[in-house]
C-alpha cells in the first residue's frame, strides 16, 4: 500500500517548455509551418516574460476557445496532453548575440528534440521544402541510413523530428 494519496494511473504528460529568443519568429514557425494553434498566452509583468501555449487542436475545438477568458484557456491547457509552451524572456529578441542552449550544439548534451507525427511524411517534407529558407533542415528523409524520419529546426535551433503516424 502506498503512503501517498495519489493514483499514478491518472498521471499524463501535459507539456514541454522551451525558451525562445524571438516570439514572432517562433510563433510563425510553430503555427504556420507546423500547424499548431496558439491556445493561451500569459504575460508576467513582474518576471518580464510571456508564455505561449500551443497545441494541435481541431478547428471546432479551437473555435470554441475563442469565446473563452484567458483563465478558461489556461485551464484548458492544464487539462490536455501534448502542449508546447514557448517562454519568451523580454528583451532577448533585441540582443543580436543572444541564443539559448538547444541541446544540439557542442557539447551536444541535454535536450534533444520534440517530435510530431504526420499522416504522409513524404508530403509533409515536400510542404516543409515549399517554405524555402524559412525551414532549416537538420536531416532530410534521403539523408543517412534512417529513411523514415526527418528533422527540421525551429528559429532557436531546437530540433523537431518528423515521423509517419504508426510507423516504427
Amino acid at each position: 500500500m502506498s503512503q501517498f494519496n495519489t493514483d499514478i494511473k491518472t498521471y499524463e504528460f501535459n507539456h514541454t517548455m522551451i525558451r525562445v529568443k524571438d516570439p514572432g519568429a517562433s510563433l510563425h514557425f510553430y503555427q504556420e509551418i507546423l500547424g499548431m494553434k496558439l491556445v493561451s498566452k500569459m504575460d508576467n509583468e513582474g518576471g518580464k516574460f510571456t508564455l505561449y501555449f500551443l497545441a494541435y487542436v481541431n478547428d471546432d475545438e479551437f473555435a470554441s476557445l475563442q469565446g473563452k477568458t484567458e483563465e478558461q484557456r489556461r485551464s484548458y491547457v492544464t487539462n490536455r496532453a501534448g502542449v508546447l509552451e514557448l517562454t519568451h524572456n523580454w528583451g532577448t529578441e533585441d540582443d543580436a548575440n543572444f541564443s539559448y542552449a538547444n541541446g544540439n550544439q557542442d557539447p551536444g548534451r541535454g535536450f534533444g528534440h520534440t517530435a510530431i507525427v504526420v499522416d504522409d511524411i513524404e508530403e509533409a517534407c515536400k510542404r516543409f521544402e515549399s517554405f524555402g529558407d524559412k525551414v532549416k533542415w537538420v536531416k532530410r528523409l534521403t539523408d543517412g541510413k534512417m529513411k523514415n524520419i526527418a528533422f527540421i529546426a525551429d528559429p532557436d535551433g531546437y530540433w523537431v523530428e518528423i515521423l509517419r503516424r504508426g510507423h516504427n
